[in-house]
């Protein structure tokens, strides 16, 4: 992974296109700390269909998001072909260290130039886990919200206590 996030010369920025069911999502680099294999997986069928369980990384169990079950209520199984990105904190919740989602092929990481990227969104396509979607080289791609994918795991997790 690259930990220039921004390249002075170009004004691009550092992002992994994440490939999901239901297209690609797109996130700056500095917001993942690790492109992983997809095992080992705790599946936790008690909650949610969107809450796959758990990841375990670097001893620590992560919380596994399918970020399609959580806003189309479809797909986002666990592909054993996929990788398992784990999100670094936002600094919203200091509740939540890292949350993770599976993806359904390999991630790649692009450089985008914003003069590249163009707002699609129609008002009221997004759910409440998209700040946007865009066209980035000719590739439909949402940008997640992170924070609310936190928000929905701590919802959840608070249920339980």
């Amino acid at each position: 992974m690259n930990d220039n996030t921004v390249d002075n010369d170009t004004g691009g920025m550092a992002c992994f296109v994440l490939p999901i069911q239901a297209g690609a999502l797109l996130v700056p680099s500095i917001s993942i700390a690790e492109v992983a294999s997809v095992a080992p997986i705790f599946p936790d069928n008690s909650g949610p269909d969107w809450f796959l369980g758990h990841y375990n990384w670097r001893n620590r169990r992560v919380p596994l998001i399918s970020f399609e079950k959580l806003t189309r209520d479809q797909g986002g199984g666990i592909n054993p072909n996929g990788r398992i990105v784990l999100f670094k904190n936002t600094g919203a919740n200091t509740d939540v260290g890292f949350i993770a989602i599976p993806t359904q092929g390999i991630p790649r990481e692009v450089m985008v130039m914003m003069e590249d990227v163009t707002d699609n969104a129609v008002q009221g396509d997004l759910s409440p886990f998209e700040v946007m979607s865009v066209n980035c080289e000719g590739e439909e791609m949402t940008i997640p919200d992170l924070t609310a994918l936190e928000d929905a795991y701590l919802a959840y997790k608070d249920k339980l206590l």
